[in-house]
C-alpha cells in the first residue's frame, strides 16, 4: 500500500491519509480482508506522529470501511458488510409526498379499461374514432414527412409551433375570442395545462372555487399543488352563481374554475346569464377564470353558447381549450389562451420542465387545420355523437321502464349522468358489470370528498362503437336487474 502525504497542503494529515485509503478501498486496490499497516510503522514510513495514523484509522472506523480486530491490526472489511448485511429496503412510504400517496386511483384505474379489448367501456372519455379512418391518418403522416424531411430533430418552441398557433387564432376567432398567435401556449392536455397553470399561480393554502361535481384530473391538479377547494352547487344550468359574492368575500379565493360547456361528467351546459354572472363577479373582485371549454364544439340540439372568454373585455379569463374530443384518440392537443403577462412566464416555465413539446400531434392538427379538414370534420363528430347519444339514450329508456334509471338527455358533449334507482350502489353494480364485461365510472370519483355520489354513473359514448353501447348496455340492464332481484329477496 503507497500512500504520500503532502506536509504544505491545508488538509490535515490524517484526513489526507483517511482520504486516500478510503479512495483505494473504493477502487478495489485494497481487498475486503486486507490488513493496513500497523499505526507505527505507517507513523514512521510517513515521518509522522502515531497519533495522526491513530486518527486517520478512527476516521475510517467511523464510516464503516474497516475494523480492528486484537493482536491482528487493522482490516479492510467494507465490501463483506456490504454483501453480507441484511438488506434494508428504502421506506418508500416515507419519502414520497403525501399528497401523492393519497390518490385516488379508481378513476384512472377504470379509464385504463378503455383501452382493454375484452372490455365494453363506458368509462372513457375519448374522441369518437370513426371521423378519422386509419389509412387518412397514414397519408398524413406521409405528408408531414414529406414536407419535413430535412428536419433532423423534431422539436418545436417552447410556446409551440408558430405556424400551428397561427391557425388556431384563426379557429378562436370563429369562436368569438380575438387574440394572437402571442398569446397562445401549447400543451399536450388541458390537464398538463392545468398543472402548469397551477405551479404558477397557486400557493399551499390558497382557495379555489369550482362548481361542486368535478372531474378528479382537476381536482387532485389543484390540491396537489397545495390548493384548498371550495365548491359550489349545480344544477341543469351550470355552476350556481346568486350568491356568490358572499363567498368570494368569505373565502377569498385564488380564482374560479369552470367546465363551462357540456361539463364533464353531468353534460350539463353553463348558462349565458351565469356566464355573464361570473365575469361580473371576476371583474368586481379582480379573480381570475379558468374556463374549460373542450366540449364546446360537441353541440347537437342547439347552436354553440359563446364562451366566457369571448365575452371578456377586461382579460380576466384564461380559457383552456382541447381538441382530445375532436381529434383522432391520443393525438389530442391542447392550448391556453391568455393575457401576455401569463403566457410570457408560463412558456418560461414549459422551457424549465419540458425539453420540447411534442412535435408530430402538432404537425398532424396542424396540417388538418390548413387543409381545412378539421373545420368539416366537425360536422362528422357531431353527427356520429348525435347518433351515439341517442342510441345509449334509447337503450337506457328501455332498462328505465323496467329498472328506473333517470337522467336528463344532453344537448351535448359525450357524457350521459344517469342516476341508478333506490338501494342500488355505483361501486356494488361496478363490480358486478366488470365481471360480465362492462366499466363505466361511478359518480363518487367526481365529488372531491366522496361524500355523494354513489347512486350515480358516467356513461361515455363518444368512444365505443354502435355495436358495443348496444351490447354493453344489454349487460348493464341484466346486471341492474339482477341486483335489484338480490336486493328483493334480502
Amino acid at each position: 500500500m503507497k500512500i504520500s502525504i503532502d506536509k504544505n497542503e491545508k488538509t490535515p494529515l490524517y484526513l489526507q491519509i483517511a482520504g486516500k485509503i478510503k479512495r483505494m478501498i473504493f477502487n478495489g486496490s485494497l481487498v475486503d480482508g486486507y490488513t493496513l499497516p500497523s499505526e507505527r510503522s505507517l507513523a514512521e514510513k510517513l515521518n509522522i506522529h502515531r497519533n495522526t495514523v491513530v486518527r486517520a484509522y478512527s476516521e475510517l472506523k467511523d464510516e464503516g470501511l474497516i475494523t480492528s480486530y486484537q493482536g491482528q491490526g487493522y482490516q479492510v472489511r467494507y465490501r463483506s458488510i456490504f454483501y453480507g448485511m441484511v438488506k434494508k429496503p428504502v421506506n418508500w412510504d416515507a419519502l414520497i409526498k403525501e399528497q401523492y400517496l393519497r390518490f385516488e386511483s379508481d378513476f384512472d384505474h377504470l379509464f385504463k379499461k378503455s383501452y382493454e379489448r375484452d372490455i365494453i367501456s363506458f368509462g372513457g372519455g375519448m374522441a369518437a374514432r370513426e371521423p378519422y379512418p386509419p389509412e387518412e391518418i397514414a397519408l398524413a403522416f406521409e405528408r408531414i414527412l414529406k414536407r419535413h424531411h430535412d428536419q433532423a430533430y423534431f422539436y418545436t418552441p417552447d410556446q409551440g409551433d408558430l405556424e400551428l398557433r397561427r391557425e388556431i387564432t384563426a379557429f378562436m376567432n370563429t369562436k368569438g375570442i380575438m387574440t394572437k398567435p402571442g398569446n397562445i401556449q401549447i400543451f399536450s392536455e388541458n390537464n398538463q395545462a392545468l398543472d402548469f397553470l397551477m405551479t404558477l399561480m397557486l400557493s399551499p393554502g390558497d382557495k379555489v372555487l369550482t362548481q361542486e361535481i368535478l372531474s378528479p384530473d382537476i381536482y387532485r391538479t389543484i390540491q396537489v399543488a397545495g390548493g384548498q377547494l371550495v365548491t359550489v352547487p349545480m344544477d341543469e344550468k351550470g355552476m350556481m352563481c346568486d350568491d356568490l359574492a358572499a363567498l368570494i368575500e368569505k373565502e377569498n379565493p385564488r380564482f374560479i374554475y369552470v367546465d363551462s360547456s357540456f361539463h364533464n361528467p353531468t353534460g350539463a351546459i353553463l348558462s349565458v346569464e351565469r356566464r355573464k354572472k361570473l365575469l361580473e363577479l371576476s371583474y368586481q373582485y379582480r379573480i381570475p377564470i379558468i374556463e374549460e371549454d373542450e366540449g364546446s364544439e360537441l353541440y347537437y340540439d342547439a347552436g354553440e353558447v359563446p364562451s366566457i372568454k369571448s365575452m371578456d373585455t377586461g382579460n380576466n379569463v384564461i380559457y383552456m381549450y382541447s381538441f382530445s374530443l375532436t381529434m383522432m384518440p391520443g393525438a389530442g392537443i391542447s392550448f391556453v389562451v391568455a393575457d401576455t403577462n401569463v403566457i410570457q412566464p408560463l412558456s418560461k416555465l414549459v422551457s424549465m420542465k419540458l425539453v420540447s413539446l411534442d412535435w408530430v400531434p402538432q404537425m398532424l392538427l396542424l396540417e388538418y387545420m390548413k387543409q381545412g379538414i378539421f373545420s368539416r370534420r366537425l360536422d362528422d363528430f357531431r353527427s356520429i355523437c348525435r347518433e351515439k347519444r341517442d342510441l345509449m339514450c334509447h337503450h337506457i329508456d328501455r332498462i328505465s321502464s323496467e329498472a328506473g334509471l333517470s337522467y336528463r338527455k344532453p344537448a351535448g358533449g359525450v357524457y350521459l349522468w344517469v342516476k341508478l334507482p333506490s338501494g342500488i350502489h355505483a361501486r356494488e353494480l361496478l363490480e358486478a358489470a366488470h365481471r360480465e364485461g362492462v366499466t363505466f365510472i361511478p359518480g363518487y370519483v367526481f365529488y372531491p370528498k366522496k361524500h355523494v355520489g354513489n347512486n350515480y354513473i358516467r356513461l361515455n359514448y363518444s368512444y365505443p362503437a354502435k355495436l358495443q353501447i348496444e351490447a354493453g348496455l344489454e349487460i348493464l340492464g341484466r346486471v341492474i336487474r339482477q341486483t335489484q332481484q338480490k336486493i328483493q329477496i334480502k
